[in-house]
């Protein structure tokens, strides 16, 4: 049996820097939750029962980040069960990942009236909690990355053409196939807004769409096209580069779609005071998205699952060619794993 490896300075460094940003964020939620005004123009805003409860959930996935980053520099955070670990960090990197992208190009583009948020949360809230998502979002997946190299070697570092046996291959092809048109027509949407389209969108959103609104479109919409083409190379195994890297693509764009899809849908169904208000097309685009990104995830839970049994195949073993068949794909594997 394996030692499980202890974290190495790198990886500490990371969930140490993400958990630093966590805070600020965790303390304003628990003062709102425990009737603080503080950073609030109207101090009955945060009484609404919705807001309540919205600051409930988002201080849960806060906590849980935490305790994961926490994981991440504990030996215990190896043996935490695979579900546990890659689900909320999927949710969660889905969502960072996009703020990552989008706030600081969008300081560049708008400068600080980036912040400047109509509304009764006042500016320094936005400044304060945006600029701890870029500094959680970076340090949180740079520590989630690290993790996974040290925990699941074999996976991430064999080529996307090693074969392995797998029993739900055609299932995966359809998923990824199918994901892949759904994200190309949202992608297509997304991206014609961000080059300023208006077409589906409310007059009153169209015209109040600033260039980090567009960017934030715009970035939305290339990680869902190409999650759907990354996901389709892994299904398709097919190619001699490192695995690792199909799948980051597909990991951020599917997570992207399920959780701001999933993120829209509660705004809408809660009617949240925060909420922009659009119908139509906008959350039509949402629960697409929401839906498709809940298919890609699935489809890659199988695929994970299948390869995990080339645990044990050395990084620098070349794929071997295999014909179209599943069956002569399987009778290529050599009975690694």
């Amino acid at each position: 049996m394996n030692e499980t490896p202890a974290a190495g300075l790198g990886r500490i460094g990371a969930a140490v820097v993400a958990i630093a940003a966590m805070l600020p964020y965790l303390t304003l939620k628990i003062l709102w939750l425990t009737g603080s005004p503080i950073g609030v123009t109207d101090p009955e805003f945060m009484e609404d029962s919705v807001m309540y409860g919205m600051n409930a959930m988002t201080f849960g996935m806060d906590a849980v980040a935490l305790v994961l980053a926490l994981g991440f520099t504990m030996r215990w955070g190896m043996r935490l069960p695979a579900w546990l670990v890659l689900l909320p960090l999927w949710v969660g990197t889905g969502l960072l990942g996009v703020i990552v992208l989008v706030t600081p190009l969008g300081l560049l583009l708008q400068g600080s009236s980036l912040f400047d948020v109509a509304g009764p949360i006042e500016p320094w809230v936005y400044v304060m909690v945006y600029g701890g998502f870029v500094g959680q979002g970076a340090g949180l997946m740079t520590a989630f990355a690290l993790y996974a190299r040290d925990r699941w070697p074999g996976v991430l570092t064999t080529a996307v053409g090693l074969p392995y046996p797998s029993a739900t291959r055609a299932f995966q092809r359809v998923v990824a196939w199918g994901s892949a048109l759904v994200a190309a027509a949202i992608a297509a949407v997304r991206l014609s807004w961000a080059f300023g389209g208006g077409g589906g969108l409310p007059p009153q959103v169209a015209d109040a769409m600033t260039p980090a609104g567009a960017l934030q479109q715009g970035v939305k919409g290339v990680l869902a096209v190409a999650a759907g083409a990354a996901l389709v190379v892994l299904v398709s195994a097919r190619g001699r580069g490192p695995f690792w890297r199909p799948l980051v693509v597909a990991w951020l764009g599917s997570g992207s779609l399920f959780a701001w899809g999933l993120y829209a849908m509660i705004i809408t169904v809660t009617a949240a005071p925060l909420g922009a208000a659009t119908t139509g097309l906008p959350d039509l685009l949402e629960l697409c998205g929401l839906l498709t990104g809940m298919a890609m995830g699935m489809g890659g839970a199988f695929l994970l699952a299948e390869r995990s049994g080339v645990r044990d195949v050395q990084p620098a073993q070349q794929p071997l060619e295999a014909e179209d068949g599943d069956g002569d794909r399987q009778a290529a594997y050599q009975g690694h794993g």
